[in-house]
């Protein structure tokens, strides 16, 4: 294929949609990487149906399955060899959640969706990122790590085996572990053409008509936040400009926010000892990512 191609991973709504939408637009190949083959499938024509002439295709993976992702590579490797720009937009966080849950391979859900399943996606399509000019790998924290500043990745338990299950510590757990993932990269890949950043995604409105379980007192939390909060189109930008820019042909390493700016990372994640201390962690349930 003549054009670019990018994998947007969780495109069916929200900012992976938008992200989808907007990287299409600027003449990329875009594989829309969902979970849900419905949901998939109705974002799909949407943006056709705004957007004929984008070059856009749905493939199904869930990120919390070692298998959905294998097979997931097995096949874009069968249509693709290349691969220009891979965005980690997937995860999940349902502030409802009371208990901890585990996927259909035993693993906690947020920290296989959200932390596992990227590292091996990336792990298994870096020979096709190599074959790119510019390969782009885009990881996805939050802002609200800003709240959490004394939380780390517990290296005893990422999976909250003993210790009480709590959906907040459990997400920006993942969260914490995809910086350092991404500074990790970034040092790996460094006399390589890939590059790997990370974005910080501040309040963004989100559809509560997808969230049904949201009790009364949420719903209201939500439509209190929803004013200062950005629309996924807005906060897709710096998706699309660290996919598609040449100005970050170089740039390696680094956080972004919400303005396409510079912003500083957790003491925690920069930490040379934490960085090793986390990937001999991840290694431990993804033994193809080699020497940390």
């Amino acid at each position: 294929m003549d054009k670019k191609i990018c994998i947007v991973t969780g495109a069916n709504a929200g900012i992976g949609k938008q992200a989808a939408c907007q990287i299409a637009k600027e003449g990329y190949h875009v594989i829309m990487a969902c979970r849900n083959k419905e949901r998939g499938k109705t974002a799909l024509d949407e943006i056709k149906k705004a957007n004929p002439s984008s070059s856009i295709e749905l493939q199904i993976v869930d990120l919390g399955l070692r298998e959905s992702v294998v097979n997931f590579v097995k096949e874009f490797n069968s249509k693709y060899e290349r691969l220009d720009v891979l965005v980690h937009n997937a995860a999940i966080f349902n502030v409802t959640q009371k208990v901890r849950k585990e996927t259909a391979e035993g693993i906690e859900t947020l920290w296989a969706t959200n932390h596992l399943g990227p590292v091996l996606m990336t792990q298994l399509l870096q020979k096709n990122l190599e074959k790119s000019d510019n390969g782009r790998i885009i990881t996805i924290a939050s802002k609200g790590l800003l709240a959490k500043p004394r939380l780390k990745v517990n290296l005893d338990d990422p999976e909250f085996l003993s210790n009480r299950f709590n959906v907040v510590n459990a997400y920006y757990q993942s969260k914490l572990a995809q910086i350092i993932y991404t500074l990790w990269l970034s040092q790996n890949f460094k006399d390589t053409n890939i590059t790997a950043n990370c974005i910080r995604v501040t309040a963004v409105k989100i559809d509560i008509s997808r969230h049904p379980d949201l009790s009364a007192f949420m719903k209201w939390v939500y439509s209190i936040k929803a004013k200062n909060s950005i629309s996924p189109e807005d906060m897709a930008k710096i998706y699309t400009d660290l996919a598609v820019s040449s100005k970050y042909n170089n740039i390696s390493g680094k956080y972004f926010d919400e303005h396409s700016d510079m912003v500083t990372m957790p003491k925690y994640c920069i930490d040379k000892d934490n960085i090793k201390a986390v990937m001999e962690l991840t290694k431990k349930y993804i033994p193809e990512i080699g020497e940390v």
